[in-house]
């Protein structure tokens, strides 16, 4: 049913969390699995590392390196700039069926929900989104 999943990870524990959802839904679909960071240009307080390329770097490879453990193969992209934005024009690319990712929950307070990375991914994304508290 899903060709190709993206899983769109950062360095929170909610991205990890995700993980054992994400190689269900592979192993299920048999779908190719695409793992995606992004550097962010500007840098966030809360996870200030998402602004090293070489952290983003590490990330994608112990990622990839947990999911081969599993049996998934995938494929890395790392990528730079606005997290939503780059996320929906990376399952675009790609044609991705559907993206998995988690959410912090700061996206559900009324007075931030406008500005939260899962709440533009839902809103702007090219194919349907599982998101994961």
């Amino acid at each position: 049913m899903f060709k190709t999943i993206l899983f769109p990870i950062d360095m929170s524990p909610e991205a990890q969390q995700v993980a054992s959802l994400a190689i269900d839904l592979v192993h299920q679909h048999q779908s190719q699995l695409v793992l995606l960071s992004v550097v962010e240009a500007n840098e966030d307080p809360a996870h200030p590392q998402q602004s090293s390329a070489e952290a983003v770097a590490k990330l994608l490879a112990q990622a990839q390196a947990l999911f081969n453990q599993h049996g998934v193969a995938s494929k890395t992209l790392e990528r730079e700039g606005q997290p939503a934005f780059v996320i929906c024009d990376v399952a675009d690319e790609i044609e991705a069926e559907l993206i998995v990712m988690g959410c912090r929950g700061v996206g559900l307070i009324e007075e931030t929900m406008a500005e939260s990375v899962t709440n533009r991914v839902i809103n702007l994304a090219p194919c349907p989104v599982l998101i994961v508290p």
